[in-house]
């Protein structure tokens, strides 16, 4: 059967209700109301490229090996990050299982798809530059057909570093309107691109990723949550609040659009990579475990005010901020609310001794939990998670030691301070684990409310709504209270060998180039998941 799977990053209930409920989404809350939703609970770390994996292969991260966006690696010299890429997804994916078996398939902005794969249909990866789309683009050849489609329009559908370096590091007031309509232009782009595709070329799965929600909640969360927004808001809030709707208000008649070109008899399944929630913590993370004793700082490790934003100490390599003679525990980036334990290796090497390593593991989780705010005496680390506990599997080696899990769901911050705690000024937005799923059409209970499924538990959902065999080696339940129980009974959920080893896999078109590499790094450091 057709499947459409549209990806709406960040996307929360919290927000979505009280826009269906106001008639800012009226399609939304009609596809609810003929549909089944439930909360989508992401990965333990509530992160795009883990989650996003974890729903394209039914896997865990300890099983797909995907648990941020770079791979630190030790040498003599210090500690390294490598940017992953989709040769670093370590399991086939939604897609390429799809293609295999002769399905035609739209993969547009999904992350961790570049270099494409060679799937049997079209490829625009996410996280993109301008610059590199021509070559990211699949089939070769494709890149001329989407400008004539598009024309100057194509710089839009990747991400501006300017753009998203300025909505992460903050806006002046005058520029905060120009920034979200950029993102309406942009997502009605990728609209256009869909809709060409869907009705000039056979399909049977189109997917897409539509990533302004994240974008706008983590600048705008105070003027899209009613909780923040103020009873009595200046011209200007509620300018920029008008605008944010406006976003949400294009977003649903795009939905509108491309569910009625799938038409009746197909699957429509909307979901997110995690939810989102206030933050007003930052948490200096290696600030507290050089306090401790467990962290010594380099050179170019000297305070800086996080809330400024400097663009001289984000633009600096994490390996130059420590000591790592000194250094035996350390926060690498703030995406992967992680803590890493080096553990010496042979006589004379910085780390601590194996045989030390689970009783100092256990000291460390013991003084992050014991840590509190000065100011109310509440403890600021909710939960500490132990790799084993977070990401079992066979890539658990390569998580970080320990997973925070904030008070208020916040990212770390890696910088320097003088002080491990500080109070924002507003409140940003930030992920948390409770994302969306709306499923809809044959086979789909209608008006119906299920109880909470894990992220990988739709990959075996998207299969079957494909009629394909589900892997018997995947991390997934398969959801049956998606499905009417009496369509279950006619068609059963059928069940194959474990997956095709990934050298059996179609092989990426390209490979990155030092330069998207360095390029990509720079996004990453704007967007404000590397510092």
């Amino acid at each position: 059967m057709r499947t459409v799977l549209i990806g709406l990053d960040g996307a929360t209930f919290s927000i979505l209700d009280p826009l269906m409920e106001e008639g800012v989404m009226p399609f939304l809350r009609r596809l609810v109301a003929r549909g089944t939703r439930a909360e989508l609970l992401s990965t333990p770390n509530p992160l795009t490229p883990p989650a996003w994996t974890s729903l394209a292969t039914g896997r865990t991260p300890g099983n797909h090996g995907i648990f941020d966006f770079l791979k630190p690696y030790e040498t003599e010299e210090g500690i390294f990050l490598k940017l992953l890429s989709s040769r670093d997804v370590q399991c086939d994916t939604l897609w390429t299982l799809a293609s295999r078996y002769g399905k035609r398939v739209i993969l547009l902005n999904f992350p961790l798809t570049n270099p494409p794969p060679a799937i049997s249909g079209f490829v625009v990866p996410g996280f993109v530059s301008y610059r590199h789309l021509r070559r990211a683009t699949y089939p070769p050849g494709f890149y001329q057909r989407l400008q004539a489609l598009l024309g100057l329009n194509t710089r839009d559908l990747a991400l501006d570093l300017d753009y998203e370096k300025k909505g992460i590091q903050g806006l002046p007031p005058t520029e905060y309107a120009e920034w979200i309509r950029f993102h309406i232009r942009r997502e009605s782009l990728w609209g256009t691109l869909l809709r060409h595709l869907m009705t000039q070329e056979a399909w049977d799965l189109a997917a897409v990723v539509f990533d302004g929600p994240d974008k706008l909640q983590h600048l705008a969360w105070r003027f899209l949550d009613p909780q923040c927004f103020p009873a009595q808001p200046s011209p200007w809030e509620q300018e920029i609040r008008t605008l944010c709707l406006e976003y949400f208000r294009q977003l649903d008649a795009l939905l509108a659009t491309l569910c009625a070109l799938a038409g009746p008899e197909a699957r429509i399944f909307v979901a997110s990579d995690h939810g989102f929630g206030p933050t007003w913590d930052i948490f200096y993370l290696n600030v507290w475990l050089q306090q401790h004793g467990y962290l010594a700082w380099g050179a170019a490790g000297a305070p800086c005010d996080e809330e400024e934003g400097l663009l001289a100490m984000r633009m600096r390599t994490q390996y130059e901020l420590f000591d790592w003679q000194h250094t035996v525990a350390y926060a690498l980036t703030p995406s992967s609310n992680g803590v890493y334990i080096r553990v010496a290796q042979r006589p004379g090497q910085a780390g601590i001794a194996p045989e030390a390593y689970a009783a100092f593991r256990q000291r460390l989780i013991a003084e992050l939990l014991a840590f509190t705010d000065p100011a109310s005496g509440e403890p600021v680390v909710k939960r500490v998670l132990t790799r084993e506990e977070a990401f079992a599997g066979r890539y658990m080696h390569e998580a970080p030691d320990l997973t925070l899990v904030l008070r208020d769901h916040g990212f770390i911050s890696i910088l320097n301070a003088d002080a491990p705690l500080k109070r924002r000024r507003e409140p940003k937005g930030m992920h948390r684990p409770e994302g969306i799923l709306i499923a809809a059409g044959p086979g789909i209970p209608q008006g119906a409310v299920v109880p909470p499924l894990a992220i990988v538990d739709l990959f075996p959902a998207l299969l079957y709504s494909l009629d394909l065999a589900i892997p018997a080696d995947i991390d997934a339940q398969f959801p049956q209270a998606l499905f009417e129980p009496a369509w279950l009974r006619a068609a059963p959920p059928r069940v194959s060998d474990a997956a095709l080893p990934l050298s059996s896999s179609p092989e990426a078109s390209t490979v990155l180039s030092d330069e998207e590499e360095a390029a990509m790094v720079a996004r990453l450091k704007a967007l404000g998941y590397l510092e």
